[in-house]
């Protein structure tokens, strides 16, 4: 990926910012691979960079006595919201993010989107576009948290994580389940084998899948 302005990922998301926006993207913007479980940035530490997540997934959450409580799940052609409202404050991140697959990222500088914004004041519409998508995420994670019973939060995080990765079977263990969700491996366990016996999941060697036809029961 030498020529970066050539990039397919920069072409579809940004070409409407013109061609000298796009030279000033190839002159400033890096792309790199980040290994699967590698810790992005953490709450407190000072964010020098703004990513756009080109493929893979990344985590974006926070922790309380150890519990992960998560916001939302960056895909491939989104930004991290958090991480870009940090620049107009401190700069310190107030959430965690991690890779949760192997993924490739197009890292910007904070202080290179600042000018952006004033030389290139229409990249507001690709920020004011990733605010709508995470307040609709952080709803989603709030009622899930408020409104559903937990064998509903445990079926729809799987769902969200194939979604996500692309992975049917998912290959995840119980305790990860547990700690995404905030209660104990053992209490995974129980809803699991509930909701394996209704029928919504298959727990196999190759890890917990999303029946394609309903009716399946068995692999």
């Amino acid at each position: 990926m030498a020529d970066m302005i050539n990039n397919q990922f920069i072409l579809e998301k940004f070409s409407f910012l013109g061609e000298d926006f796009l030279n000033e993207m190839h002159a400033n913007a890096v792309i790199t691979d980040i290994k699967a479980k590698t810790e992005i940035i953490r709450e407190g530490q000072k964010n020098k960079y703004v990513p756009f997540l080109i493929k893979g997934s990344i985590k974006v959450f926070t922790l309380n006595d150890g519990r992960e409580l998560i916001y939302y799940y960056i895909k491939p052609n989104d930004s991290c919201l958090m991480t870009f409202s940090s620049i107009f404050t401190d700069y310190t991140s107030r959430v965690y993010a991690v890779a949760e697959e192997e993924s490739e990222v197009i890292l910007i500088p904070v202080s290179v989107i600042h000018e952006w914004l004033i030389r290139f004041p229409e990249i507001n519409k690709v920020f004011y576009h990733e605010y709508d998508k995470r307040f609709s995420d952080v709803m989603n994670m709030v009622n899930d948290a408020v409104f559903h019973r937990l064998d509903k939060r445990v079926l729809n995080y799987i769902k969200q994580q194939i979604s996500a990765t692309g992975n049917n079977p998912l290959k995840i263990t119980h305790r990860e389940i547990a700690s995404n969700l905030g209660t104990s491996r053992e209490v995974v366990s129980r809803v699991l084998k509930k909701i394996e016996n209704e029928g919504e999941i298959l727990q196999t060697k190759e890890g917990i899948k999303i029946p394609v036809n309903e009716n399946v029961r068995s692999v």
